[in-house]
């Protein structure tokens, strides 16, 4: 620990330049400083005083709307209790507190002594539950030193990080061997996880609950739209990154001169970028609209209108006034992000093929003729096909719910195994 430590300091250190110009020119990294540096938030002591607490960590957007509906399962099931959330991204600590209003939510502190300590003194959990792959060294020794029960849910291991974690799994070893439980997505996972080190016993095959992730398409926001585009087919490509912006536009001609009743929306992964998307898209030399800046009237837009999605927290209820969806993160090597978003709502999903981080939920997807692997240069005819409705495209929406709908459950599952440690633990203290 002396070692992690001390080249987890360097690096803040000799990292210090990068991250004062990055706060300074995007503002990104600025929120929750005091809080990453150990300053717990004054709120967060007056929400847990006196509780029995259930610390829930949950890296960003993704995470934490996967541990939304456990959170409020764990709630039914423990009364009284106060599950705190924290994140490590601004965006993710936005929603955080915008669907889980009545838990606390704050920043994951920097992975040293000093600032876990102070956060472990305020919260004194009952259990730490860890979201999906987040393995901080010192967060665990120390709940594990306090004899705190750690549950990894939903975890996995990626095709990107299982080499590392393979060429130091005699130094992640002992890390692993402090958690008490592992839920994984899948049995590839849980092979994996026993693989880098995790104790074979406490492993278990549990599901992914993304497949639980339920979004409303009745928002405000989804709304708006989809009364001002009333008679387009409206292209919703979600989660964007740099260099697929300009694929999407690039198409964007032909697409509309195979569908000329099409429209575009484009929400970028990152808000830092927006300013940048938005350049792109006013010199395509479309119509276009920025969804922040929507008129009150909801008086239609021109057919090949172009918007942007600039707002936090909206494209999984957009994705449900889609004729289509393009999942973006992947015509990048940067591995996709979640298809299930779209696919809930029966929106036929397009995504391209970098995909490692969602593997099996689209290996599940592809076996039921559910989803469109698509290049950059099939991108423009992948999406007339299927805004015309040929080639049993119709069918893709639907097939795509059925698999959303089948693979439901694991958050049940998953509350009632985290209570079950609870409950032991509580039982070996008597």
């Amino acid at each position: 620990m002396v070692m992690y430590s001390s080249l987890l300091l360097a690096v803040l250190v000799v990292g210090a330049p990068y991250w004062l110009v990055r706060m300074a020119t995007s503002g990104r990294y600025r929120a929750g400083l005091r809080g990453r540096l150990g300053v717990v938030p004054r709120g967060l002591h007056a929400a847990v005083s006196g509780q029995s607490v259930v610390w829930v960590h949950a890296v960003s957007v993704g995470e934490v709307m996967a541990a939304t509906r456990l959170i409020r399962e764990l709630k039914e099931r423990l009364p009284g209790w106060v599950v705190a959330i924290s994140t490590t991204t601004e965006t993710g600590q936005r929603l955080a507190k915008e669907r889980l209003p009545d838990s606390p939510v704050f920043y994951l502190p920097l992975d040293l002594k000093f600032s876990v300590r102070r956060y472990l003194r305020v919260l004194q959990p009952r259990m730490l539950v860890l979201m999906e792959s987040e393995f901080w060294p010192r967060l665990i020794k120390e709940c594990a030193k306090d004899g705190v029960p750690i549950a990894v849910v939903n975890a996995r291991i990626s095709d990107r990080s299982f080499p590392r974690y393979m060429r130091l799994r005699r130094l992640w070893r002992p890390f692993l061997e402090m958690i008490s439980l592992f839920l994984a997505q899948s049995r590839e996972s849980a092979e994996r996880l026993e693989k880098i080190g995790a104790p074979t016993t406490r492993v278990r095959v549990m599901g992914n609950l993304k497949y639980d992730v339920q979004s409303r398409s009745d928002t405000q926001m989804a709304r708006r739209i989809a009364s001002m585009l009333s008679g387009t087919k409206l292209i919703v490509a979600g989660s964007t990154l740099a260099g697929e912006e300009e694929a999407l536009l690039a198409a964007w001609p032909a697409i509309l001169k195979g569908v000329p009743d099409a429209s575009l929306l484009i929400a970028p992964r990152h808000p830092d970028r927006f300013e940048e998307v938005w350049q792109l898209i006013q010199r395509s030399g479309s119509p276009f609209l920025r969804c922040s800046q929507m008129p009150q009237s909801n008086d239609p837009v021109a057919e090949g209108t172009i918007l942007l999605l600039d707002t936090i927290g909206d494209l999984a209820s957009v994705y449900g006034v889609a004729a289509v969806a393009f999942v973006g993160g992947s015509l990048v090597p940067k591995g996709g992000h979640n298809p299930l978003e779209p696919a809930q709502f029966g929106v036929p999903v397009v995504t391209g093929p970098s995909f490692e981080n969602f593997r099996e939920i689209v290996k599940t997807m592809q076996e039921a003729k559910a989803i469109r692997i698509v290049a950059k240069d099939e991108l423009a005819e992948t999406l007339i096909g299927i805004l015309r409705g040929t080639n049993d495209e119709r069918a893709l929406g639907q097939r795509g719910r059925a698999v959303f709908q089948a693979e439901a459950g694991a958050t049940v599952r998953t509350a009632q195994a985290l209570v079950s440690l609870l409950e032991q633990r509580a039982g070996a203290a008597r």
